[in-house]
């Protein structure tokens, strides 16, 4: 068995904590994900899987627990972590190459090795011809294999993505769930992944962890036992997705209800 890569126990985050706008966002979260495993957190709008995922990228703190990556505490961000998010965050005045190449210029990689790993990861995501593309002239897609190759660009052991492909149109993230399919097969990294699609966590994932409603604890956490590639018209896909939606919308309910008491 694989090693535990990320490790959450009695995960607690409290936003203002000690005011009247006090909010508990997650409460007593425990989570274990080893290494190579391709996890999606799942769960109802605003019940903590982004707070969750940038705790992870050390851009958040818990306010109690321990939260542990190769069994270090996590204090901060680093290299041993890339991020991909929703927004495609490239630089507009930067060519395809130079935005890739972005973080390992500020780690000091010598040029050789960064031409090196440009053509590497440029043939991974498919972008053979734009490497010298200004992001304006692309596609949403497109922006989005550059923003997944810069997170790869320092081979870090965790891949963290938020909604990565939310803003995409239907066609283009069948697409990409087919391409990030195939970079995780090549990478094997560890991956946490945040959406809100039921159908994509099953195509994507070895696990879907479902979240609660807020103040998010694990609800149920579904092994996604099935060989790529996936399809949503397999009877044991439908199966998956059946059982995961009918526990999300129990929590989806609670979240409904609990805003109309406010």
């Amino acid at each position: 068995m694989k090693s535990v890569k990320i490790s959450a126990s009695g995960i607690q985050k409290v936003y203002n904590p000690g005011d009247t706008n006090e909010v508990l966002a997650i409460e007593d979260l425990n989570l274990d994900v080893r290494e190579g495993e391709f996890v999606s957190l799942l769960g109802p709008s605003g019940c903590g899987k982004s707070t969750f995922l940038f705790m992870v990228g050390g851009f958040e703190k818990p306010t109690a627990g321990s939260l542990m990556m190769s069994g270090e505490t996590i204090r901060g961000p680093g290299a041993d972590r890339g991020i991909v998010f929703q927004e495609y965050v490239l630089f507009p005045w930067q060519r395809v190459s130079a935005n890739i190449a972005y973080g390992l210029k500020i780690a000091g990689v010598p040029k050789p090795e960064q031409e090196r790993r440009i053509a590497e990861l440029i043939a991974m995501i498919g972008l053979q011809g734009f490497e010298e593309a200004y992001p304006e002239s692309l596609s949403g897609g497109m922006k989005q294999r550059v923003a997944i190759a810069r997170a790869l660009a320092y081979d870090p052991d965790i891949l963290l993505m938020d909604e990565p492909f939310g803003a995409l149109d239907a066609q283009t993230r069948s697409r990409m769930i087919a391409d990030l399919i195939r970079i995780h097969q090549a990478t094997h990294k560890t991956t946490l992944f945040v959406t809100h699609s039921v159908e994509e966590s099953i195509l994507l994932s070895d696990r879907v962890v479902l979240f609660t409603a807020r103040p998010a604890r694990i609800k149920e956490i579904f092994k996604i036992d099935l060989p790529h590639p996936r399809s949503v018209t397999d009877s044991e896909f439908v199966h998956y997705e059946k059982a995961i939606l009918g526990s999300l919308d129990e929590e989806v309910s609670k979240t409904i209800a609990a805003n109309r008491d406010l």
